[in-house]
């Protein structure tokens, strides 16, 4: 066990590292500085968050809906006023963040009624009647899918939310701001706890990646996304943690995650970078480069040269296919050969 331990105190060194740099170099690209940045950002974070819930709506049939009020074609009225819900939930929770107040039960109650303002409904159960588009606690028990374990108890839940709130209210007093990592997995930490114990009857799970943000907004972090793409490792991760009674499981997640989504979020604003700015000593400088490269590893693949480069993979074809033929031919297979330089 010991041993255990000390391997995965040297992973998580290595991820906090690879999070810093990564954060770093995201910082250092410029892409904070496009215009719109946050708006846009902050709507691919609903676009995504609604599509682990089930909405097909993309990010560009949000942006219509969000700013011009033009409802997708083909897409119900309830995954719509989903992604509405929940752009208005994410205004009133960074607004929230400004008063410095302290989280409450009452407060995480309000936070759940914005988010399922327009697709909440009223239930009658053993415990009483209660409605979740006003953020009303459950009074019901609830399973986690067909098989899964049930969460917890009704009756536990006021109790168990409010013993969250003081618990995240300690840990965002003391907690180191100049600790990124400890940062992150404090949020997730969040996320995880609330997520577990399951307050309402629906919306979980949109409320808690909010709340999830919020405290990396509080922390000033770049907002971390779980991505559609990426829903079931996120959710085999909660799964994992709760049966294991692991929470850094879901730590470890969604921080290699985040990672992953910055580093691809560079390479498509380098792309686009290069392709929109009509700099012809810049791309001859990326020729170049590439052609220094080219020499040093010959048997580098397309991925590993626009790593090096930093520069998107289509760039990079490009630019091989400008050499090829010219300056460089290609020895062998596409796996498993290598680059040459044709002599004159």
């Amino acid at each position: 066990m010991a041993g255990r331990s000390i391997i995965n105190d040297i992973l998580m060194k290595i991820t906090d590292k690879k999070l810093k740099d990564t954060v770093n170099r995201y910082i250092a690209s410029g892409i904070e500085q496009q215009v719109d940045y946050d708006k846009f950002y902050l709507y691919s974070l609903i676009t995504h968050s609604t599509a682990i819930e089930g909405s097909t709506v993309t990010e560009l049939e949000n942006q219509l809906l969000f700013d011009e009020g033009i409802a997708a074609k083909g897409r119900s009225l309830t995954e719509q006023m989903m992604n509405v819900d929940l752009k208005n939930a994410y205004i009133f929770g960074f607004e929230w963040i400004k008063t410095s107040a302290q989280y409450t039960v009452d407060f995480l109650c309000e936070l759940s009624s914005k988010v399922m303002r327009r697709t909440g409904s009223e239930f009658s159960a053993l415990g009483g009647t209660f409605d979740s588009s006003k953020g009303e606690l459950r009074r019901c028990n609830v399973s986690a899918g067909i098989g899964g374990k049930s969460y917890l108890a009704f009756q536990k839940i006021p109790e168990a939310t409010a013993d969250f709130c003081a618990w995240l209210n300690k840990e965002l007093s003391s907690v180191d701001k100049r600790d990124m990592a400890a940062c992150y997995r404090l949020s997730f930490e969040a996320h995880f706890r609330l997520v577990t114990i399951y307050p309402w009857v629906d919306g979980n799970g949109r409320t808690t990646r909010l709340l999830m943000n919020m405290v990396q907004r509080q922390l000033g972090l770049i907002l971390s996304i779980v991505t559609k793409d990426a829903k079931g490792e996120y959710i085999q991760a909660l799964i994992d943690s709760r049966e294991n009674e692991d929470s850094t499981i879901t730590q470890e997640v969604m921080l290699a995650q985040h990672i992953a989504n910055l580093e691809s979020r560079i390479l498509q604003y380098q792309e686009t970078v290069c392709d929109t700015v009509n700099d012809t000593v810049k791309l001859d400088d990326i020729a170049s480069r590439l052609i220094a490269v080219i020499k040093e590893h010959p048997e580098y693949t397309y991925d590993e040269y626009a790593r090096v480069l930093g520069i998107g993979r289509a760039t990079l074809a490009r630019h091989i296919k400008k050499l090829n033929g010219t300056q460089i031919q290609r020895s062998g297979s596409d796996k498993n050969g290598h680059w040459e330089f044709v002599k004159d």
